[in-house]
């Protein structure tokens, strides 16, 4: 059965048509002819033999008024070895170039190193010079995006960009830049590749986005709205036991607080004892929303306090 990862990295390629032509010509620079619409056909190839045989996605690149198919490209996601698959691949390529009528090209995407190297293999078909070798995507081909005009414009690169480089010194930009680019999708993509963002970066940039978000802090994104307000739900939760407003008070300023200390650690300054206590008792919303603004900034723990009088 497939994993979340194989599913989400698959959606990525049929939300977004025209990525597979742009991993290939970007990334991997392979030349790509011009074309005036990027379609996902029907990945079912088992037309020509018995047994099921379906490609993760397959894009058609259109050319002309006539929209003539100019270019395929059958996209694998491959998480794992398999020892099937170099077996599986030819045959993927070349019922697609019998049903397009038109060169057809195998990506493979990973997000893992060591995959990459073992997809990269040359297939030999066994017939005299018939051999298929893979145009791989794996992380070090995936841009690192954290310009936020660029995560607007392709936002299933940018969640790409997360899934493969999340967990490195970058992954606090990416996400910074996802946010920005998160209004502009509808409410299904805005959760699902939300969820994969988070769940991509490491610990520090994880918890520097999830208190941004639950802030609102320098984000009037619906994302940023609609994730704060499951903190506030999740904190109404907790107070009908305790009491529902007394509860939802709380749940907010013990969410600020931890995104004040949750910025100053992901910047990487030191929080002593004596501020991590003090932003944990404050119960000023005011006050709390400021040491989030200053936290960004501020070239010393200590000043965060310092600064407002404290």
């Amino acid at each position: 059965m497939p994993s979340v990862i194989h599913e989400a990295l698959v959606e990525l390629f049929k939300n977004r048509p025209t990525l597979a032509a742009e991993m290939l010509q970007d990334a991997l620079g392979q030349p790509v002819v011009a074309f005036t619409e990027a379609r996902v056909e029907s990945s079912d190839l088992a037309e020509i033999v018995p047994s099921d045989r379906r490609a993760d996605v397959i894009v058609v690149l259109l050319v002309g008024e006539q929209q003539r198919p100019a270019m395929a490209i059958v996209v694998e996601v491959q998480l794992g070895v398999d020892p099937d698959k170099p077996y599986v691949w030819p045959v993927y390529v070349t019922q697609t170039r019998a049903r397009h009528r038109c060169s057809t090209w195998l990506l493979i995407v990973t997000i893992d190193a060591e995959i990459a190297r073992w997809c990269s293999r040359p297939i030999n078909a066994g017939h005299p010079g018939l051999t298929l070798t893979p145009l791989v995507l794996g992380p070090a081909g995936v841009p690192v995006v954290t310009d936020a005009e660029q995560a607007k414009a392709a936002p299933e690169v940018v969640v790409l960009s997360a899934m493969a480089h999340g967990q490195s010194e970058a992954g606090e930009a990416i996400g910074v830049a996802f946010l920005g680019a998160a209004a502009g999708l509808d409410e299904e993509r805005r959760a699902v590749y939300g969820d994969l963002v988070l769940s991509s970066l490491n610990g520090a940039a994880r918890r520097t986005l999830e208190a941004m978000m639950k802030s609102g802090y320098e984000f009037q994104s619906e994302f940023a709205r609609s994730y704060a307000a499951k903190g506030r739900k999740e904190g109404m939760e907790k107070g009908r036991k305790e009491g529902m407003e007394k509860g939802r008070e709380q749940g907010i300023l013990e969410g600020k607080a931890q995104a004040v200390l949750a910025v100053l650690e992901a910047r990487g300054l030191e929080v002593p004892a004596e501020v991590r206590e003090r932003v944990l008792a404050s119960t000023d919303l005011a006050e709390l929303d400021r040491w989030i603004r200053r936290a960004a900034s501020v070239g010393d723990t200590r000043e965060l306090l310092a600064t407002t009088g404290c």
